[in-house]
């Protein structure tokens, strides 16, 4: 593998030359081997086999609610996600796949024709481009044109992250959502971690310090990141578990919603939600974060943020809210919701490695 200063060298080589199909990772990081949801796997078998041989990601950070929608893949790869989602939301949605390796978004575009023919559609609702997910503007994005943007291990992978969340933050539109797995460690790598070439195409040396992470998502716009799920990171390689112990390594979704007038602490007005039901794959339980599990006509009391996040997004026609901010009532104890003590260890979010 050549080797320059430019971690981005370092991982269109890697993905574009030194893997041929996700077998030859040397740690799961970059690998989702997780079962997917119940209601994707049947979106994955009508996917082309030789873009599944060499999709790299983490998890499967589809999240519910997308029909119609405009959605946005950065690191797309050879387009798993992005066929995932051209399903999801439908002939009138749109789905924009962005990457900076032409070896794997070759495979994307040579299998084109050929899902969309298999989704029934008359003219394709995807869009493949070559670029970088620091500069979306230079992909010709513009401001507030996305409801969704996805990601899948591949935020890990950029020199400049700071730049990511700020593209990401001024292509969606107001209530949008960026939501997305990724690889997160449990302490600042040194850098001689950080800066080495494998280490850092296996999707570890780029890992953020997960508390670093959270600050710079509420920096950059993201006022309340909510955590999904999370998993631990197996690494297959002797001599590359050695160079990075004792760190350890996490596979995390993540949901940030861009919603303005979010605090920064859960506060108490006395609001309820109830999960209406109906959302496709998540017909009687809905997951919002990894504590915020709601059921069909259960009412849930939620904290002011929470009610935001489901008052004012795509999730909206799915849920009833009662009440208002006009009256405080003090801090909110955001404990987790009755529907997640009663069911979190039967539902299976699918969400990671």
């Amino acid at each position: 593998m050549n080797v320059d200063g430019d971690p981005r060298s370092w991982v269109r080589e890697y993905y574009g030359k030194v893997l041929q199909k996700s077998a030859d990772l040397a740690t799961n990081a970059c690998c989702a081997t997780g079962a997917p949801p119940r209601y994707l796997q049947a979106l994955l078998a009508k996917i082309d086999p030789r873009v599944l041989d060499r999709f790299y990601g983490c998890g499967f950070p589809i999240p519910e609610a997308l029909e119609g929608q405009v959605t946005l893949d950065l690191g797309c790869g050879t387009g798993r996600d992005v066929y995932l989602l051209s399903q999801l939301v439908g002939p009138k949605g749109h789905v924009i796949g962005l990457d900076m390796t032409e070896a794997q978004l070759a495979v994307a575009r040579e299998t084109l024709d050929g899902h969309m023919e298999s989704f029934g559609y008359a003219k394709p609702n995807v869009d493949l481009r070559q670029g970088y997910i620091e500069d979306l503007a230079g992909a010709g994005l513009d401001d507030e044109s996305v409801d969704l943007v996805i990601s899948n291990c591949v935020v890990n992978l950029s020199p400049r992250k700071d730049q990511v969340l700020a593209e990401i933050v001024r292509v969606l539109r107001p209530g949008g959502e960026f939501y997305f797995s990724d690889v997160v460690v449990d302490r600042r790598l040194p850098e001689a971690i950080a800066f080495d070439p494998v280490l850092h195409s296996e999707c570890l040396g780029g890992a953020m310090y997960d508390a670093d992470f959270i600050s710079l998502a509420r920096r950059s716009g993201f006022e309340d990141p909510r955590e999904v799920s999370r998993a631990p990171i197996d690494i297959h390689s002797p001599e590359i578990e050695a160079k990075v112990a004792p760190a350890r390594f996490f596979s995390v979704t993540y949901r940030l919603l861009k919603l303005e007038g979010l605090e920064d602490r859960c506060e108490d007005y006395g609001q309820i939600a109830t999960y209406r039901g109906g959302l496709p794959g998540a017909e009687q339980l809905f997951r919002l974060d990894d504590h915020h599990l709601f059921e069909a006509g259960c009412p849930e009391r939620v904290c002011g943020n929470t009610a935001a996040m489901l008052e004012q997004t795509r999730f909206a026609r799915f849920f009833e809210v009662q009440g208002d901010r006009r009256v405080h009532f003090g801090g909110f104890a955001c404990a987790a919701t009755g529907a997640h003590e009663r069911y979190a260890s039967t539902v299976a979010d699918g969400a990671c490695c």
